[in-house]
């Protein structure tokens, strides 16, 4: 991780307090250097420096860690003896949970040792005498039985850390104490970078390394996994998460495409949509705020909306450098679904066919590593589909899938239908025929926000339940027990009003609500608020895209797209819970243009595979030398 556990760059204010509450100095830096020391007495301080400033020196003792909002990059710690605050902003927030999680771990430790050990007064009295500059030195990196002994510790009740405000029931007890802080030491969903395989790995550090690229990969190899790895890793204020579909920009933490670009459909010239963007001063301050850029479901994109946001943003950030000089992370698969575009146009580009890819692109990775599936038959079969290559052995062996028995305990397959009207008229239908009450359940929105939320979560805004509906789990409630996004059950009763559903795994849970956020336009969050579940008889390819699904069978005789049959295929997670009702060869194809692209693709990549992995460094500094040496020959080579 860049920066190391006991080191965070970030934007800081200080803030001292009068014993009567009010505000007696205060320094704010737009960024600054956090970095955790030690003195020659083994005491632990939280150094702040910024250019043209004197470094500031707090000591790490009874402190309150406010941590709520990490996900968003900001945390505040308030150091009580000194009757100062600390607020962090725009810290990478991988990069801030691991810091915060050192403070802890560290001086959980420190507890320890003063708890055992009384200061003799040799040391007391070397104290008082030292009239010379203290020597200080960075703390030692956390390691793993320091996390153990942590974890360990947490049942004592008096700490040295409050990781969050005391709740109204702890009010008369001591501010330094405060429930376990277990957000930081357990495995965080921001900071799990270890969990990343090295292919992954090195997107990562490519994107650290502030280069334009591409990353692909077929279904399931984890491209929208790593994706929330790297926007956890970048500085939030200056890093917009975009994707080409709704559904999919919820799943990343971001918005979509054209909220952000603010020039709608992109139709007009070039030079209407650059007076439209400057017009608006929100989307002007957007355009020039912007460092990263991230679209997922490239594939998606039309060619000619990119090419055209490609020139917005020159002219609205006044820089002739590619998209203005912004850092793009592109992600997709264009194999899979392909642009959608207006009936009325009469051809439809794909992203890579725009003159400006090239020159925006300056390296690509692809994912190989397929996770979804276990099966080698079945994941060589998928490989297959997806170039639009099928064997008459394959084809036997889709057939024979419509014969399998694939349900179990009353959980039937979810049908996936290429067209959304048809899945919705299944469910509709199914539903009716079941007897028993409705049990109605409308979603809690954000103010004037129902139709946005629609549109860009894959929870539904009104969902209708009976005993007996077949119905998928749209979060990851518990991964261990098996309660994943996905997963299929039936609901068996309700429960002081909720659905109790049991699960394919015999699991049952009790669905309570749940939120589900995205961003606006403005870069404001929206939330919703339903039980996460929807009807599951039957569900839309292109809905489908991100799911992995544990019995599903298909009809593929209306499909319309090229690599539609791939994706369907794909969501399954074996051969043996996949029915397959009519499999056509003549349904199974893959747009010449993307196969072409992706042979100069794996090319290049030959090309670029100059350095083999070899054995992990140790030393951060020789890990970032190495890597920006091979990115300039990858960048020589071009």
């Amino acid at each position: 991780m860049e920066g190391g556990e006991s080191f965070l760059s970030c934007a800081v204010t200080i803030e001292w307090l009068t014993p009567q509450g009010s505000i007696s100095r205060k320094v704010a830096y737009k960024t600054a250097s956090l970095r955790l020391i030690r003195n020659e007495f083994r005491e632990m301080y939280m150094e702040v420096t910024s250019e043209k400033h004197a470094a500031i020196r707090l000591a790490l003792k009874s402190i309150n860690v406010f941590k709520k909002f990490m996900a968003e990059g900001k945390a505040s710690v308030k150091f009580q003896e000194a009757g100062c605050t600390l607020f962090l902003s725009n810290a990478p927030p991988t990069n801030l949970v691991s810091f915060l999680r050192t403070i802890f771990v560290k001086m959980t430790g420190d507890k320890e040792q003063l708890a055992n050990t009384t200061p003799s007064k040799q040391t007391i009295r070397a104290k008082l005498l030292s009239g010379k500059t203290q020597a200080f030195e960075e703390i030692s990196p956390v390691t793993v039985s320091d996390v153990r002994n942590a974890k360990n510790k947490i049942t004592v009740k008096s700490t040295l850390t409050t990781p969050s405000p005391p709740s109204k029931k702890r009010k008369c007890e001591d501010a330094a104490r405060g429930p376990a802080p277990k957000k930081l030491y357990s495995p965080s969903p921001l900071a799990a970078t270890s969990s990343l395989n090295p292919e992954q790995q090195r997107v990562l550090e490519a994107c650290l390394g502030g280069k334009n690229i591409f990353f692909t990969g077929s279904a399931g190899t984890g491209k929208s996994f790593l994706l929330k790895r790297i926007v956890s890793a970048l500085a939030p204020d200056v890093t917009v998460a975009t994707a080409s579909t709704g559904v999919a920009a919820c799943h990343i933490g971001g918005t979509t495409l054209h909220a952000f670009a603010g020039i709608g459909d992109g139709s007009g010239s070039i030079e209407n949509l650059c007076e439209r963007a400057m017009k608006i001063p929100l989307i002007t301050q957007k355009w020039r705020k912007c460092k990263h850029l991230i679209i997922d479901e490239i594939s998606m994109v039309d060619g000619a909306f990119f090419e055209k946001l490609e020139a917005v943003a020159r002219y609205v950030r006044k820089n002739d450098k590619p998209f203005g000089g912004i850092q793009l992370i592109l992600c997709g698969d264009f194999l899979q679904l392909p642009p959608v575009v207006d009936k009325n146009k009469a051809t439809k580009r794909f992203c890579f066919q725009s003159p400006c890819w090239d020159k925006c692109i300056e390296l690509c990775f692809e994912l190989k590593e397929v996770h979804r599936q276990k099966d080698k038959e079945f994941i060589s079969i998928l490989n297959s589909i997806r170039i639009g290559r099928v064997t008459k052995e394959i084809s036997d062996r889709l057939v024979g899938t419509s014969r399998q028995k694939i349900e179990s305990d009353g959980i039937l397959a979810t049908r996936l239908c290429s067209h959304t009207n048809d899945s919705k008229m299944i469910n509709d239908s199914k539903l009716n025929d079941l007897n028993g009450e409705d049990k109605v359940f409308v979603s809690q929105d954000s103010d004037n926000a129902t139709k946005l939320l629609d549109m860009q979560t894959i929870a539904p805004s009104k969902l209708v339940l009976k005993v007996g509906a077949q119905v998928m789990l749209l979060k990851n409630i518990n991964v261990n027990a098996g309660l994943v996004n996905g997963a299929r059950g039936v609901v068996v009763r309700f429960e002081e009003g909720l659905p109790v559903v049991r699960f394919k795994n015999k699991k049952e849970y009790t669905a309570k609500s749940e939120r589900w956020y995205v961003k606006n336009s403005n870069g404001s969050l929206l939330c919703r608020r339903q039980v996460p579940l929807n009807l599951a008889w039957a569900f839309s390819i292109h809905k489908s895209q991100g799911l992995t699904l544990d019995c599903v069978e298909m009809s593929l005789s209306k499909i319309f797209e090229a690599g539609q049959a791939y994706v369907a295929l794909s969501r399954a997670q074996s051969l043996d819970t996949l029915r397959v009702l009519d499999f056509d060869s003549r349904h199974v194809w893959a747009d010449p243009n993307v196969l072409e692209f992706y042979q100069k693709f794996r090319r290049r990549l030959q090309q670029m595979e100059i350095v083999p992995l070899g054995r992990p460094l140790t030393d951060r500094s020789n890990k970032k030398l190495k890597l920006r040496e091979i990115l300039e020959k990858q960048l020589r080579r071009k």
